[in-house]
């Protein structure tokens, strides 16, 4: 695993077991609408291309075993952390396969110290890859 990888898991385990006073809250049944996305490029801003612009970087970031995220539309990101039977592995061969694409997806929410994960217990809609290419929106086709 690449050892920005292996940073970026290493912080979001520290993240999950922060402050001692800091618990996970309530379970939520969401409905979560939006566009699967590489969650290092985007969080670390190393790329700001998304859809199909971006699509074999997410996937190699995915196989890599970085978490993937669901971008709602209203801009919120929401880690995956499983997804409908498969707690074995964050590299989903399911997630992998719908890499950039645009979803929606039931299943539990859980919130601790403001990130927002996601137990994804049914894709219920794959409406296919977004159309973000850089022939059409050029290398960065950020803030659309």
């Amino acid at each position: 695993m690449p050892r920005l990888a292996r940073l970026f898991l290493f912080a979001l385990m520290l993240s999950l077991a922060a402050a001692p006073g800091a618990r996970a809250g309530e379970i939520k049944r969401v409905t979560v609408e939006g566009e699967l996305i590489d969650t290092w490029c985007y969080v670390t801003e190393i790329m700001y291309a998304r859809g199909s612009a971006h699509f074999q970087c997410a996937v190699w970031c995915a196989v890599g075993g970085i978490p993937v995220s669901i971008r709602a539309d209203d801009g919120t990101l929401y880690v995956v952390l499983r997804v409908e039977d498969d707690s074995r592995n964050v590299s989903n061969p399911a997630m992998i396969r719908i890499q950039s694409h645009r979803v929606t997806v039931d299943g539990d929410l859980i919130e601790r110290d403001g990130v927002k994960y996601l137990l994804v217990t049914q894709v219920a809609d794959d409406q296919g890859i977004v159309d973000l290419t850089h022939v059409k929106y050029g290398i960065q086709p950020w803030g659309m």
